[in-house]
């Protein structure tokens, strides 16, 4: 059986691609899918495409902390002015923790306007990861100062929202304001990791962000959940009282 290609099919391909540095990846890689040339400098030809198309105001929105074991999923949402790029902008699993917060900084100081929806693991377990996702999209663009007449996502739509989007395969590697806001998410889900690092000590959170790092299977075993933990998530890693391999989940 071919290898099919997802941005047109929708069916995961089989056939795995190169791999190559990625700091706030797990394992510090990330996979390059076969179908896509190594595109790593994001630009602003989306963005200026739908400006020509008649639109107004672009959001690019990215999300992070889909496949972790705890912690919430974070979403931002951020309209960059026109022309303008961040310097050392990237898919925010690209750029070490110091350049995601210089780029995070200089986002929050001149976009037009940025915004971030969090939700927390006791809905996730309600609601599942994809509507936990979807929700987190929606409260950054509803909470964004200026309302955008487009949106560029990476591969996931919004559904429930009336404005025009665009969803594309790796959009935060390709557009100049998903990879913003993919820094901004990853930044302020870093922070709040942080924070429950030292809530909840011995889990490694400040290191392994919640993702099924060994140290933190291993915390889990010995101390059991806590309440920032995805109970549903768990459930799918306990078997006989020990946490199986990690099953190569990756950051976003």
């Amino acid at each position: 059986m071919g290898t099919s290609d997802p941005a047109r099919t929708g069916t995961p391909a089989r056939r795995r691609g190169r791999s190559f540095a990625a700091p706030a990846a797990p394992g510090g890689r990330s996979a390059l899918a076969p179908w896509h040339a190594e595109r790593l400098d994001p630009d602003l030809a989306e963005e200026r495409w739908l400006l020509r198309s008649g639109c107004r105001a672009v959001a690019g929105v990215d999300e992070v902390g889909r496949g972790c074991l705890a912690g919430p999923v974070v979403a931002a949402a951020v309209i960059l002015p026109v022309g303008w790029v961040p310097a050392g902008v990237r898919d925010s699993k690209l750029l070490t923790a110091r350049d995601r917060e210089r780029v995070d900084a200089d986002v929050r100081r001149h976009a037009v306007a940025w915004a971030l929806g969090v939700v927390e693991p006791p809905l996730i377990d309600r609601m599942n990861i994809l509507q936990a996702t979807i929700l987190a999209s929606q409260l950054a663009v509803a909470r964004l100062g200026v309302r955008p007449d487009a949106l560029l996502l990476d591969s996931l739509e919004i559904a429930g929202l009336s404005i025009r989007q665009r969803a594309l395969v790796d959009a935060d590697r390709l557009c100049a304001s998903v990879a913003a806001a993919s820094v901004v998410a990853k930044v302020a889900r870093d922070a709040l990791m942080d924070r429950y690092d030292a809530l909840y000590p011995g889990y490694g959170f400040a290191r392994n962000r919640g993702y099924a790092a060994p140290e933190h299977r291993a915390a889990l075993v010995a101390l059991g959940p806590t309440p920032i933990h995805r109970r549903t998530f768990i459930e799918a890693y306990v078997v006989d009282g020990t946490i199986p391999a990690d099953p190569g989940e990756t950051s976003g």
